[in-house]
């Protein structure tokens, strides 16, 4: 038993002389002569005491060089604050570091890549359930992203004719009952349950439905380090420098890449050509291509035949050819995605990285993206 708790005391005396070690090294130049001096005496005899295996002498020296070191350490008034800030600052900073060099979260915001990701989007629905009420909706949400929601009546009056974008979000439009705006997203005024010109009652429901959050994504921002691009990856890139209206300025997009350095990228409907050859490969583009694949109806179409009459790819003779650091990126739903067939190319310098797995929510597509 003594073996033990002799061996704990020059542990003990041990982490005691290191203690003082550190605060020489940090505070020897501020400490007083006779400071300096009380520390060093007590120094000395832990460490004679230690040298003679005296282990009583070495409990009582220990014991007194850890009282000077009390004595001589500055204080800090709220030292617990203190060291939580430092914690949550170093998190952050780790953090931040992780995010910067090795992966990144992104939020998908709209529909271009369905239905292999989906963006926000709702669905209108008359009546809440059970899974849509306290606390079930919240075991809800945390699962699958969705969310019930109502939009009701501010006041009582007539439902005016005309809507018109708001102009500090562009995902929704603004209408008016009575001389009351109201403010729904733009998807769901086709759907409110009044129609203009019939008379609203305060309170009224006029839309309600369930919001779905869209997929979160990691965005591996380490591979490109040691192997190019891929036809295939689904990437993400911000639009500086990508200037045609409908396109927000300084944001990300995600897209699948189509195009690669040097290519001469058209398209024949349903069928994505590269340097006059059909691209079968990899599977992620075979699928877009085979419209009998559920969810991917379309193949790959020309602007034209969507009905939009900007763009380079309006017909079959059209084409973009790419330079040596140049890539083109297409949304998976080429019938509801501005992407390169509209601006063309995206610069290498503007590639963040590949999109690698949806962490959020955690339901259809959870897990690794193809």
């Amino acid at each position: 038993m003594n073996f033990f708790k002799n061996r704990q005391i020059r542990k003990s005396a041990i982490h005691v002389l290191r203690q003082a070690y550190h605060l020489r090294c940090m505070r020897e130049d501020l400490m007083k002569q006779a400071d300096l001096k009380m520390l060093s005496d007590a120094e000395a005899e832990v460490r004679t005491a230690l040298d003679a295996r005296n282990w009583s002498a070495v409990e009582k020296s220990g014991d007194k060089l850890y009282a000077c070191l009390t004595k001589l350490s500055p204080t800090y008034s709220h030292q617990g604050l203190r060291e939580n800030i430092e914690i949550i600052v170093v998190a952050v900073a780790v953090a931040m570091a992780f995010r910067s060099y090795l992966v990144q979260p992104f939020k998908i915001p709209t529909g271009s890549m369905e239905p292999t990701l989906y963006g926000i989007h709702s669905f209108a629905i008359s009546e809440p359930t059970i899974m849509d009420r306290i606390p079930l909706k919240l075991v809800k949400w945390f699962v699958t992203g969705d969310w019930y929601t109502e939009i009701k009546a501010m006041n009582s009056g007539r439902f005016n004719p005309g809507f018109y974008a708001d102009p500090d979000d562009p995902t929704v439009v603004c209408f008016y009952i009575g001389d009351v705006r109201h403010r729904v997203p733009r998807d769901a005024y086709a759907r409110l349950r009044f129609r203009p010109g019939e008379y609203v009652n305060k309170g009224d429901i006029l839309y309600s439905a369930v919001v779905s959050a869209g997929d979160h994504v990691f965005v591996d921002k380490i591979s490109w380090n040691f192997r190019r691009p891929r036809r295939g990856d689904v990437i993400v890139f911000s639009t500086d420098n990508i200037n045609i209206p409908g396109v927000t300025e300084s944001t990300h997009y995600i897209k699948r890449l189509v195009g690669l350095p040097g290519e001469t990228i058209s398209i024949d409907p349903p069928y994505l050509v590269a340097d006059g050859r059909p691209v079968m490969t990899p599977a992620s583009i075979a699928r877009v291509v085979n419209r009998h694949v559920p969810g991917y109806p379309s193949g790959y179409q020309l602007v034209e035949s969507i009905g939009m009459d900007s763009g380079i790819l309006k017909t079959t003779n059209d084409f973009i050819k790419l330079g040596d650091r140049q890539y083109l990126a297409f949304g998976d739903n080429t019938g509801n995605s501005k992407d390169g067939r509209y601006w063309g190319a995206v610069p290498q310098s503007n590639l963040v990285g590949s999109a690698v797995m949806v962490y959020w929510p955690f339901w259809k597509r959870f897990g690794r993206i193809d």
